[in-house]
């Protein structure tokens, strides 16, 4: 039921942590994928690990806010495997800039940052499905998994940009699979996961003081968390394998969280 050996993948954001994680799991599945980022060096990077698994993969360098780069990427994937089976909409990600300082007050953000947050992680998202996903229609099976956050079951302090983008992926995963289910058929899904807090290079410096201990945020977020940890990237790539396999074949439309209990906690 969980198998998807065979299918064809395409990963945006593939150079990224979430991404490559996701990858490395997927050629161990057996799964072709197709590795899409915006550099060139983060592509060839992965490509290379990738090939040593020795896995089915190929690179893709485009920008997920660039229609005609995106159809260019998809072409290529079509051309060489013949179809798109998944899309895992990983590219996305914050700025120093539209996250706000403590004790520092939302009229001060940068909005220029904040506008970049928002494009990359929702437009980042939209924009890929419908080059991807209008393929899928081609064979009219595929599963599409969004990339949602914490941060849209409720306000967490700091990271409204990034809330408000995120947020809009979980409507926008929600309309994209009534759409494709409707007028496309039931085969094709669109599916989220939300993340718990996971330590990585982009919010380290919140997370973890210069001395290696836990920031003051560190330890109210572990507080809400009945796991009482942080997860760990790969702990993301069961229930992205299980979205995309048969074993989820009526699902689509949920925002699946994946977070130690904190989305279900009140923290009493």
């Amino acid at each position: 039921m969980f198998e998807i050996s065979g299918k064809v993948a395409v990963i945006t954001g593939g150079g990224g942590v979430l991404g490559g994680s996701i990858a490395r799991s997927f050629v161990k599945s057996g799964v072709k994928v197709a590795i899409l980022d915006i550099r060139k060096e983060n592509v060839d990077n992965r490509v290379e690990e990738l090939k040593i698994l020795g896995g089915a993969v190929m690179g893709l360098v485009a920008d997920v806010l660039d229609f005609d780069q995106l159809q260019q990427a998809c072409d290529s994937v079509v051309d060489k495997w013949g179809k798109v089976d998944i899309l895992i909409n990983a590219a996305g990600g914050n700025l120093p800039g539209a996250t706000l300082a403590p004790g520092q007050s939302i009229f001060e953000m940068n909005l220029n940052d904040y506008k970049k947050v928002a494009d990359l992680n929702l437009d980042g998202t939209i924009f890929p499905t419908m080059v991807f996903g209008k393929a899928m229609t081609a064979t009219g099976e595929g599963s599409i998994v969004n990339i949602s956050s914490m941060a849209t079951f409720s306000a967490i302090s700091r990271v409204m940009g990034y809330s408000v983008a995120k947020s809009g992926i979980n409507s926008f995963t929600q309309w994209m699979a009534m759409e494709m289910a409707q007028k496309y058929g039931e085969k094709i899904r669109v599916n989220a996961i939300a993340p718990g807090f996971f330590i990585g290079d982009q919010n380290r410096a919140v997370l973890i003081n210069p001395d290696g201990s836990y920031t003051e945020r560190s330890h109210k977020i572990l507080a809400r968390t009945p796991m009482n940890r942080f997860g760990d990237i790969d702990e993301l790539n069961g229930a992205v394998q299980f979205l995309c396999s048969d074993a989820a074949s009526f699902i689509t439309g949920i925002i699946l969280p994946v977070d130690g209990g904190f989305s279900s906690y009140s923290g009493i």
